[in-house]
């Protein structure tokens, strides 16, 4: 069995790292990777310099640090995972991606061939899921291959 376990660093990944950890000590699992995905498309009308301007180079060193930041961010959260796995002798891999989400999870877990994808509830932003859609349920939605165990 190959796991494909998600976290975004929330309350709700945890437990779904918990529930993966579970199943990985109770089955036969071969793999368990945990995959972590950010976005970095920009919004421009956000930033600083505003839409229709020019950024000047101070600008953009900031936005570089900016996103620099977000993937180390990104990068601790997995490693923060690994390590709960690791302190219940579980081996695992980490997977780091951009791009949307859900739409991520889908295609690295049919890519890979992965048998379940075990994804919190929730996310870190209650708003964004009503402005994007909960990620959670569109990896239910789109997953074709694949068993999705949400967990609460």
């Amino acid at each position: 069995m190959k796991i494909l376990v998600c976290t975004d660093g929330s309350e709700h990944s945890q437990k779904a790292l918990e529930k993966a950890a579970t199943i990985a000590e109770g089955c036969n699992v071969e793999d368990v990777a945990i995959i972590h995905v950010y976005d970095e498309k920009v919004n421009l009308s956000a930033l600083p310099w505003g839409e229709g301007s020019a950024p000047t180079q101070r600008d953009m060193e900031k936005f570089r640090e900016v996103l620099k930041e977000n993937k180390n961010e990104s990068m601790k959260i997995l490693q923060e995972a690994q390590k709960y796995f690791e302190e219940k002798n579980i081996k695992t891999r980490t997977i780091l991606k951009e791009g949307y989400p859900a739409d991520t999870i889908v295609k690295t877990s049919c890519d890979e061939g992965f048998d379940i994808i075990v994804i919190g509830s929730r996310g870190r932003s209650g708003l964004q899921k009503v402005f994007l859609g909960s990620v959670s349920s569109a990896v239910v939605q789109e997953s074709k291959n694949c068993s999705v165990l949400t967990v609460k």
